[in-house]
């Protein structure tokens, strides 16, 4: 499978990349050429960030995707490769948001249960107020806006592998991880709600204008009550009566309000 960064050079020089666009035979296609070819025309080449991490790259390694590299690729068709890669990284930042991905219950220090402020209770309220107001979920809501927009931003400007290694990263490692964590603390009945904030935080590493089936100001991301939560150690749940907030390893809950006391709560101790 092609890696993002992906190019192709030919012998002259004439490098050929686009974002978004991971596949070595799109490129082919797209500079005029016969997959058929050999290499005394053109070589494929990719460049990827050794650890796999597209958000917090180890270093980027350069391989020729070829079964022998021809003799006429120099250190000056190399350099060539990672000109048009610098070219495909200033696209990419302004697309996706580099940070390390945070695990509540292992990277954060726990949360006690008398250390739940009234900032905390109000961040809370307000993930309560923008789930409730998703017209079709959160999932979806990040899903299709990330998805949806291929054609005109992420997809096209990223491509598949980016997309790929954010998703992974969040939702399969570490999604999974505080899952399982909330799963052995208070069992099943909160799955959704736990996925719902896991794609929440997959969604806060891109930079998207707009974000589908739920109102929200321009350019502000509507689900960063969520974020703000879990990156300071506290991953909140419901289960269709209450809503719990978690924090350590063992995903201790440390605070627990009907949502209908939260609704008082939170106007009562509005500041």
């Amino acid at each position: 499978m092609c890696k993002a960064f992906s190019c192709i050079i030919n012998k002259n020089k004439r490098v050929t990349w686009k974002m978004g666009v991971d596949s070595h035979n799109d490129l082919i296609d797209l500079a005029g050429y016969e997959d058929n070819d050999d290499t005394e025309r053109f070589v494929r080449v990719e460049i990827s960030p050794a650890n796999g991490d597209y958000l917090v790259p180890d270093k980027w390694v350069l391989k020729v995707d070829e079964e022998t590299t021809p003799r006429w690729f120099s250190p000056i068709h190399e350099q060539l490769c990672w000109d048009a890669h610098r070219l495909w990284l200033e696209q990419l930042d302004g697309i996706i948001v580099k940070r390390k991905i945070v695990n509540p219950f292992k990277d954060v220090k726990q949360v006690g249960k008398g250390e739940v402020t009234k900032a905390h209770i109000r961040l809370l309220k307000d993930w309560d107020s923008v789930r409730c107001s998703v017209r079709d979920s959160v999932w979806g809501s990040v899903w299709y806006s990330v998805w949806d927009s291929v054609w005109y931003s992420v997809w096209d400007l990223v491509g598949g592998s980016v997309w790929g290694s954010v998703r992974d990263s969040v939702g399969g490692s570490v999604g999974g991880s505080v899952w399982g964590s909330v799963r052995d603390s208070v069992g099943g009945s909160v799955r959704g709600s736990v996925w719902d904030l896991v794609y929440a935080y997959i969604g806060s590493m891109f930079k998207l204008p707009e974000w589908k089936h739920v109102k929200h100001e321009k350019g502000v991301y509507p689900f960063q009550s969520v974020v703000d939560l879990w990156e300071q150690g506290l991953v909140p749940t419901f289960d269709g009566k209450f809503w719990r907030l978690h924090s350590g390893k063992k995903a201790s809950v440390v605070f627990k309000i009907s949502k209908e006391e939260l609704q008082k709560y939170y106007w009562k101790n509005k500041c």
